[in-house]
C-alpha cells in the first residue's frame, strides 16, 4: 500500500504557522514512507475564499521547501461537490441518515435547555428531503468509537454521547465533516496527520467512513500550538502569519527547523540541526501530545544562528530584498541610486553578526547611503550633554590631521582625544556615533567610519556640532 497523506488548508487568510508545521510533518512522513503528499484546497466557503489566499498558500509552501510540482495537486474541494452530494444520498438511502427540520429554538423548547444537543426528535418520523430539511447522521445508540492515533494512543468515545450531527444543510449542501471524509476517500488518503483541534470531530468522521463502507485512515493528531500564556495561537491576537515572518527576514531554514521542534526533538542535546537530520530522525509516534509553545524569542535566536552561519556572499544576496525594496513591506529610506554595493559588501560581515532578522539590516546600514543620517532624537538628547561640543571639536581636528583613514588609526586617535578629557573610549565615541549614524548602537564605529569616508564623516560631525550650544 502506498502511503498517501494530505494537507488541506482553507484559503481564508494568511498562512498560519501551525498549518506550516502540519504541512512539514505530512511532507516528511510521506517522504520517509516513499509515499505521496497531496495538497487539497478546501475552498467550499465561497464567501470567505479569495484567489490570492490560494496563491499565498502555494507561495508559503514554496518558501518552506514544499515546492510546486513535487506534490500531487492542488486539488480543490469545490470540484468534488457532486461526490459529496452522492455520498449524502447513499447515507440517506441506506438508513444511516435522516432528514430533520428542527430549529435550534425547537430543540431548546423541547429540552428546556439552551445547552442541550440535538435530541433525535426526527429519527423515526420519516421526514423526506425538502427545503429547510437538514440531513443528520444516525449515530449508533450503543457501543464506542475507538480512534487509533499514532500520537495519542486509542481515544475512546461513547456513541451515546455523540449527537446525530448534520451532514448536509437545509439547501442540500454537504457540511465540512462529510466533504472532508469523501475527499479523503476519493483521493485514497491513508494517513491523516493534522492538528489536535480536529480530534473531537474524528469519531464522527470515523463513523462516516464506516457507514460508507471504507476503512478509515490512520490518524495522528499533533499538539496544538500555543502562545506564552498557553492559549491557542489566534490570528486575532498573535503573530501567526508565515508570510509576516518571511517578510520580516526570517530564513526558511530556520523557520523549518523551529517548526519541527513544536512537539518533537532530534536525538541528543541539540535543536539546531541540518534538515537532512530532521528528515531522517522525525518519527510521528515520538511527537509529544502536550501543547507546543511557539516562542518567538527562541525563533529569533534560531534565525540569528542561521544568519551567522551563512557564507558572506549568501548573506549579501539574502539581504538584497530589504536593501532594494523588492518584495518587502516597505522600501528602504534611501533612493536606489544612493545605494553603494561595494560599501555594503565592506560592512556586511560586521552586520551579519549583529542582526537576528534580515529586515534589521536597514537601520544598521542606512547611514552609509543617506545624504545625512536619520537622527534618533531620543538618542541625541541622551548622548549630547555638557562637554559634547568640545569633544566633537577636538575629534574633528584630530581626524582632519590623520594621514591614514583606517579603523585602527581612527580608534587610537579618538582614544587620545578622550584620554585628554579623562574619558574612556565608550564615553568618547558615543557623541561621534550619534553624529555620524544617528543612533547610539550599530555596527562597530571605526570600521563604519572607514567605509563612510573622511569627507562624509567630518561633514556629519561638523553638522552635529552646529546643533550644540
Amino acid at each position: 500500500m502506498t502511503v498517501r497523506v494530505r494537507f488541506a488548508p482553507s484559503p481564508t487568510g494568511m498562512f498560519h504557522v501551525g498549518g506550516a508545521r502540519s504541512a512539514l510533518q505530512n511532507w516528511i512522513y510521506a517522504k520517509q514512507q516513499g509515499g505521496v503528499f497531496v495538497l487539497r484546497i478546501e475552498d467550499t466557503d465561497a464567501a470567505r475564499n479569495k484567489p490570492e489566499w490560494t496563491e499565498g498558500i502555494l507561495s508559503a509552501l514554496d518558501w518552506i521547501g514544499i515546492s510546486r510540482g513535487s506534490y500531487e495537486g492542488p486539488y480543490f474541494q469545490s470540484a468534488n461537490a457532486g461526490e459529496h452530494r452522492a455520498a449524502a444520498t447513499r447515507l440517506y438511502e441506506s438508513g444511516r441518515a435522516y432528514y430533520c427540520d428542527c430549529t435550534r429554538e425547537d430543540v431548546q423548547a423541547r429540552t428546556g435547555s439552551q445547552y442541550q444537543g440535538y435530541d433525535g426528535y426526527h429519527r423515526d418520523l420519516g421526514l423526506g428531503p425538502g427545503p429547510g430539511h437538514a440531513l443528520r447522521f444516525r449515530t449508533p445508540d450503543e457501543g464506542t468509537t475507538v480512534v487509533v492515533d499514532l500520537i495519542r494512543g486509542e481515544p475512546t468515545f461513547e456513541n451515546k454521547l455523540i449527537e446525530d450531527f448534520v451532514i448536509a444543510r437545509g439547501d442540500g449542501s454537504p457540511v465540512f465533516l462529510l466533504a472532508n471524509v469523501v475527499d479523503d476517500m476519493t483521493m485514497g488518503i491513508t494517513h491523516v496527520i493534522r492538528a489536535e483541534e480536529h480530534l473531537p470531530n474524528t469519531p464522527k468522521q470515523q463513523l462516516l467512513w464506516d457507514a460508507l463502507g471504507v476503512k478509515p485512515p490512520v490518524w495522528a493528531h499533533v499538539p496544538v500550538v500555543v502562545n506564552e500564556k498557553r492559549q491557542k495561537l489566534s490570528k486575532r491576537r498573535d503573530k501567526v502569519a508565515l508570510e509576516a515572518y518571511r517578510d520580516e527576514g526570517y530564513l526558511a531554514g530556520a523557520m523549518r527547523n523551529y517548526l519541527m521542534l513544536l512537539g518533537w526533538a532530534p536525538s541528543g542535546d541539540r535543536e539546531i540541526v541540518p534538515w537532512s537530520v530532521i528528515e531522517d530522525e522525525f518519527r510521528l509516534e515520538e511527537v509529544n501530545p502536550s501543547p507546543a509553545f511557539f516562542d518567538e524569542k527562541k525563533l529569533r535566536a534560531f534565525n540569528g544562528e542561521y544568519i551567522r552561519a551563512l557564507p558572506v556572499p549568501e548573506f549579501i544576496d539574502a539581504c538584497q530584498p530589504w536593501l532594494t525594496g523588492t518584495g518587502t513591506l516597505a522600501p528602504p529610506p534611501w533612493q536606489p541610486e544612493e545605494f553603494d554595493a561595494d560599501a555594503f559588501a565592506a560592512v556586511a560581515p560586521l552586520a551579519q553578526t549583529r542582526i537576528a532578522v534580515l529586515s534589521e539590516i536597514v537601520p544598521n546600514v542606512d547611514f552609509l547611503f543617506l545624504a545625512s543620517p536619520l537622527i534618533d532624537e531620543a538618542a541625541w538628547t541622551k548622548t549630547m550633554k555638557d562637554g559634547s561640543a568640545d569633544l566633537l571639536d577636538a575629534a574633528v581636528a584630530a581626524f582632519e590631521a590623520l594621514e591614514s583613514w583606517d579603523a585602527e588609526s581612527l580608534k587610537s586617535t579618538l582614544e587620545a582625544v578622550g584620554a585628554e578629557r579623562g574619558l574612556k573610549l565608550g564615553k568618547t565615541q558615543a557623541p561621534v556615533r550619534v553624529a555620524v549614524t544617528g543612533r547610539t548602537v550599530g555596527l562597530p564605529l571605526f570600521e563604519s567610519l572607514e567605509v563612510l569616508g573622511r569627507e562624509r564623516t567630518l561633514t556629519r560631525m561638523r553638522a552635529a556640532r552646529l546643533r550644540l550650544p
